[in-house]
């Protein structure tokens, strides 16, 4: 832990340093999403997870090949696939709001169809 902030006036900031915010982010993300009740901060959850990910991909090219900038792109490809997932995801949930006025995850059962009756109906 040491090394994290043995370079910390000079303005470069160690891989470890990276890897380490990432974490953390990561971390907070897979707490989120196995704690939170509401579909709208499990989508937070899940792009804090996804967004630690872009942080790992950019600095580790930028350590370990400077020169290239496939990190970059790969961070750049994760967002833009993120962005589609949460507009995606946003449209579910405002149709779930529009059906139960609610967005709590305890309440979708209620989407589900109900069972056929076991009596039929002669005509």
């Amino acid at each position: 832990m040491g090394a994290i902030f043995d370079n910390f006036g000079s303005g470069v900031i160690p891989l470890e340093g990276y890897i380490f915010v990432s974490l953390i982010m990561f971390f907070a993300g897979i707490y989120g999403f196995l704690s939170r009740k509401s579909l709208l901060m499990i989508l937070i959850s899940i792009e804090m997870i996804l967004n630690s990910a872009d942080i790992n991909f950019a600095a580790f090219n930028r350590y370990l090949y400077p020169d290239q900038m496939e990190g970059f792109f790969f961070a750049l490809f994760t967002i833009a696939i993120s962005a589609c997932e949460t507009a995606v995801a946003i449209a579910i949930v405002i149709n779930i709001y529009r059906n139960l006025n609610n967005v709590e995850v305890d309440s979708l059962h209620e989407l589900q169809e109900p069972e056929p009756s076991e009596t039929k109906v002669d005509l």
